[in-house]
């Protein structure tokens, strides 16, 4: 039976992303967020949404609130229709699906420094326009990604991913055997790329918006056994069809070590993630309709016994 069901869930996938394909990118795009801007306000998932921007933004009212979260549910749905259209998106296109980059720079640099480079962002914009812009640069990197319990809809995902891509790529699913094949990866010179702002329970504690909060330490722990480049970046929505991608100076995990002289790596693993978290941090506050605000970010005792406000009123 379940497997019965795995197959039907990827059919249903299958067929959506079969019409999505069929539908110009500007349509798709539209409809995708018009559909989940209308049905969003009334899932369980905006209340904790709802409470998550509680707490990240505690002066901001509740009318604010419910735009952000309808704005961020336009924002998925549009990601999720732009999905089998990708490869449409052009570098600095104004008249048509497009994106820029504004620090190129360190890019380029890190490319030059053949160094491995570990790629860090979030899930803000169009977060998955991200592989398909950096390949560009010569640093096609193979990410780390949760990989859904239906097998048949893993393949599918991953096959659109090496669709966008151009070419293919390695995919290393979150857990230990994906973790061994990342390091590898990393040993043989190769990037990865890391989407860090989901909560880990069995992460490192560090903070995000005044709170602690479960973090992945992946990103600092690889970069600093294996001397790789952290280059941090998001993705921002600048219209309906039009994205930036700014990237920030690198992080290097040796000036880590050499301001942290006497203390342990898991000292050194810590200051690093928490940079990461802040430079997060920053982005969110810049775009908070465009992040993921959808799952319980930090501890359950914030969500628990809280009056979390309406977002359907």
């Amino acid at each position: 039976m379940k497997l019965f069901l795995y197959r039907l869930q990827n059919f249903f996938l299958s067929l959506i992303i079969f019409c999505l394909t069929h539908l110009p990118v500007r349509m798709a795009s539209w409809a995708g967020g018009i559909f989940c801007r209308l049905i969003g306000p009334y899932l369980s998932l905006s209340k904790i949404a709802d409470r998550n921007l509680q707490i990240a933004f505690p002066n901001r009212d509740p009318p604010w609130r419910k735009k952000t979260i309808s704005d961020a549910w336009d924002n998925i749905g549009r990601t999720f229709a732009e999905f089998p259209h990708l490869r449409e998106f052009r570098p600095n296109h104004s008249s048509g699906p497009g994106w820029h980059v504004i620090g190129e720079n360190h890019l380029r640099d890190a490319y030059d420094s053949k160094r491995p480079v570990i790629f860090f962002s979030g899930h803000i914009g169009n977060w998955e326009l991200l592989p398909v812009i950096v390949a560009r640069y010569g640093l096609g990197f193979s990410p780390f990604y949760r990989s859904p319990n239906n097998p048949f809809l893993d393949r599918t995902l991953c096959a659109l991913r090496q669709k966008a891509v151009g070419h293919a790529v390695e995919m290393f699913p979150k857990g230990a055997n994906g973790a061994r094949q990342a390091v590898r990866h990393l040993v043989k010179g190769g990037h990865l790329g890391v989407l860090g702002d989901q909560k880990m329970n069995d992460g490192i504690e560090v903070m995000l918006f005044n709170r602690p909060t479960m973090t992945a330490p992946a990103a600092a722990a690889l970069a600093i056994r294996y001397n790789a480049l952290i280059v941090t970046g998001h993705i921002w929505r600048e219209g309906p069809m039009h994205f930036v991608l700014q990237v920030d100076p690198p992080l290097d995990p040796s000036l880590t070590l050499s301001v942290l002289p006497h203390r342990t790596q898991h000292d050194a693993v810590q200051a690093l993630t928490q940079d990461l978290n802040n430079r997060l941090q920053l982005w969110i506050e810049k775009h908070p309709s465009q992040w993921l605000w959808f799952h319980r970010r930090w501890g359950k005792e914030l969500y628990k016994h809280q009056k979390v406000s309406s977002t359907k009123n």
